[in-house]
């Protein structure tokens, strides 16, 4: 008998489901704000250093924190973080062109609303790589789930 106050345990021999850490999700999601924020500072010079430079520091931070962090789920966890970060990289775009990083020098910042989706779904796929490579550190370290 179970009470309706009482979280449904799981059947015998499987393990209970673990909940997407959201908190975790947004702040590593926040990394995409590491783009205009050098852009206005000039900290990490222009082009391509740049961006590889903050590819990364994302990469690492987000591997590094998921898999040392025994986070649950990382696959999800960090695949979901890379449609965050996606989502806020468009609104950065959409509200602030110029922090966004968009249309570039004398361009007009307005990028086509076709060209959402396609982002989302490669910076997904971004995060769901990161999340394998946080889930093997996961098994590395004994901690895997």
């Amino acid at each position: 008998m179970t009470s309706p106050h009482l979280p449904a345990q799981p059947a015998p021999g499987r393990a209970a489901p673990s909940t997407i850490p959201w908190a975790v999700v947004a702040g590593l999601s926040a990394l995409a704000l590491l783009w205009p924020l050098t852009g206005l500072t000039g900290v990490l010079g222009t082009g391509a250093p740049r961006a590889l430079t903050i590819i990364g520091i994302t990469a690492v931070v987000w591997i590094g924190v998921v898999g040392l962090g025994s986070v649950p789920r990382p696959v999800l966890t960090l695949t979901l973080t890379g449609v965050a970060y996606g989502l806020v990289t468009v609104a950065l775009g959409l509200l602030v062109p110029a922090l966004g990083g968009f249309g570039g020098p004398g361009g007009s910042g307005a990028e086509p609303a076709w060209t959402i989706v396609p982002a989302l779904l490669s910076d997904a796929f971004w995060g769901a790589l990161a999340g394998l490579a946080a889930a093997g550190v996961q098994r590395l370290r004994g901690t895997g789930r």
